[in-house]
């Protein structure tokens, strides 16, 4: 097997909001859309990111209505605290603030109109390498 893209694919009440907040606070750009689909890119992501609408009839029955829950959309950055001050000023709810973990990792969390967590994270605290 060979992978060639990677893309995350959540079910959320209004994939519309959910992608207008990424566009508009993280800097990524539309792909594609439909009603009730939305799709994500943004060429230093590594990751698409995928919104579909509840009760899609291309979806197998058994995931047409399981919601997005209990997830994170994380991603690193290099500049944690130049990004967490442009998102406050934008007016973003930081919903977790800058947290310090004993492993090195340093993150925030903001949530978008449906609820999923979007987490900006770096391993790049004072002192600390990824190697730790």
């Amino acid at each position: 097997m060979r992978i060639t893209d990677t893309a995350v694919s959540l079910v959320v009440p209004d994939p519309e909001a959910s992608a207008r907040f990424l566009v508009d606070h993280y800097g990524f750009t539309e792909a594609m859309s439909a009603p009730g689909f939305a799709s994500l890119t943004r060429d230093d992501a590594g990751v698409h990111v995928v919104y579909l609408a509840p009760g899609l009839e291309t979806m197998p029955p058994e995931q047409r209505d399981v919601l997005a829950q209990g997830l994170i959309l994380a991603f690193v950055v290099d500049d944690l605290e130049g990004e967490l001050a442009r998102l406050q000023s934008e007016g973003v709810e930081i919903t977790m603030p800058l947290t310090v973990e004993e492993w090195g990792e340093r993150a925030f969390q903001t949530r978008d109109p449906n609820g999923v967590v979007v987490q900006l994270v770096d391993w790049n605290g004072p002192g600390e390498t990824m190697a730790g």
